[in-house]
């Protein structure tokens, strides 16, 4: 079974912020995730443009979607939790009110980026704030469309904090993505709510598309390129939203499930959108034993349950137009391809440099630490798999999916892993450590 030290969160020393992670013999049991933070994200943002009050069920407690609530209160929109769910009341598009200090966003650059959006048509002053990391993270990119539909904007060299000050008006336009980038996406279709005319963003790789599906926005493809539309001052209504169980979260059990001998893990109620959903056919690709069963739709997502046993997995070579829909799933993707026979080549990825850290040398740091053969190129990385995996101490750098992904590397170790800065995790996911312990 897992044999993790400090495995109850209480009793962790919160100065160390560590976790110690040793060989397990075997994960057996149904695994209860958090809900989608994509979706999540979106619901009460959305939830705070309609007129009327929305219901969420099933949303999460982990910190980011948090911030995002935290913003919202602040912007004036009125919210109520109770045991049923959460109730969101506005007065739909012209519903927020100035705020009376910045907005802090905390880790979550959903949050920061479909905000700016939504306060770049507004009559009033907002400063959006977050904490280091996010500071850190380039905000160009969405700098760039708002300001060329009128917005005003400043900002730190490009990140953040960012000051939004009242437009003469924004003007809706055809923007095609630079960047495969759904953050982006949703940012300026978003922006396009308050715009004067029609706004199209145009994507020629496919990214999530939660935004259009919950906003109901029309999409066209001709040829290699996606046009997606909304219309300005277009009415929003109130709604049920109900969120389903977070696939990115998932994915760390299905390759845990995939690499620790003697492991039968049932995931129930997974979102399976399309966009979301590559790592399944990766793994698949690999040797992974999944399977999908009671596929249906609810709240025009689909989601379904997920059984995984463990297998012996063969290197792949992944890169092209798969990427953005793995993008998040990468790190974990990489402790597979360590585990797996021959070589794994991830490529296409640079965009991992630009997440809470660099994703694509934390990982290489930190499996090199455990000593796995792994090399780091600009756009991704090369991994001989098929050894065992030693101990050592890795790092998380505050980003939440390297510190589970080191977990999970943990689990087939032939020693102990020590994880630094392992709370991370509570970001997306605060019952990681204590799920991998009650496995056993």
């Amino acid at each position: 079974m897992a044999d993790l030290l400090n495995s109850d969160s209480t009793k962790a020393d919160p100065g160390l912020n560590e976790r110690v992670i040793s060989q397990s013999r075997g994960l057996v049991g149904t695994v209860h995730l958090p809900a989608d933070k994509s979706i999540a994200h979106r619901a009460a943002l959305f939830s705070a443009l309609s007129t009327g009050t929305s219901h969420i069920v099933g949303y999460p407690t982990s910190e980011d979607p948090q911030s995002t609530l935290s913003c919202l209160r602040q912007l004036g929109i009125k919210m109520v939790e109770d045991e049923v769910g959460l109730s969101i009341s506005s007065n739909g598009l012209s519903g927020f009110e100035a705020p009376t200090k910045a907005l802090d966003c905390g880790n979550s650059g959903t949050t920061m980026r479909l905000l700016s959006g939504m306060l770049a048509g507004q009559s009033f002053s907002s400063v959006l704030t977050g904490d280091a990391s996010l500071s850190a993270r380039p905000m160009g990119r969405i700098l760039d469309p708002l300001q060329k539909m009128g917005a005003v904007i400043y900002s730190n060299s490009g990140r953040a904090p960012l000051r939004i000050d009242p437009s003469k008006g924004l003007q809706g336009m055809e923007y095609l993505l630079p960047v495969a980038s759904a953050q982006v996406k949703s940012c300026v279709l978003l922006a396009g709510l308050w715009a004067k005319g029609e706004t199209t963003v145009i994507e020629e790789v496919p990214t999530r598309d939660h935004t259009e599906r919950m906003l109901g926005l029309p999409s066209v493809t001709i040829g290699s390129k996606r046009y997606i539309s909304v219309q300005g001052g277009k009415p929003l209504k109130a709604q049920t939203w109900s969120i389903p169980c977070d696939f990115s979260a998932a994915a760390f059990f299905l390759v845990a499930g995939s690499v620790v001998p003697n492991s039968a893990l049932h995931l129930p109620r997974v979102g399976l959108n399309p966009t979301r959903t590559g790592l399944i056919d990766i793994l698949r690709a690999m040797g992974a034993d999944i399977t999908i069963r009671s596929e249906r739709i609810v709240a025009g997502e689909p989601i379904g349950d997920i059984w995984v046993r463990s297998s012996q997995l063969t290197g792949i070579e992944i890169g092209g137009a798969v990427i953005p829909n793995i993008i998040d799933e990468i790190p974990i993707l990489a402790v597979a391809g360590a585990l797996a026979e021959g070589k794994t080549i991830i490529r296409d990825a640079e965009e991992l440099r630009f997440k809470e850290t660099d994703r694509i040398s934390a990982m290489v740091k930190g499996l090199s630490t455990l000593g796995v053969q792994i090399k780091e190129n600009k756009d991704g990385m090369t991994i001989t798999g098929g050894k065992a995996l030693g101990s050592g101490t890795v790092e998380s750098y505050t980003d939440h999916r390297i510190a589970m992904a080191m977990g999970v590397a943990g689990l087939v170790s032939t020693g102990r892993v020590r994880i630094q800065g392992a709370n991370a995790a509570s970001v997306s996911f605060p019952t990681f450590w204590d799920i991998l312990a009650d496995l056993g």
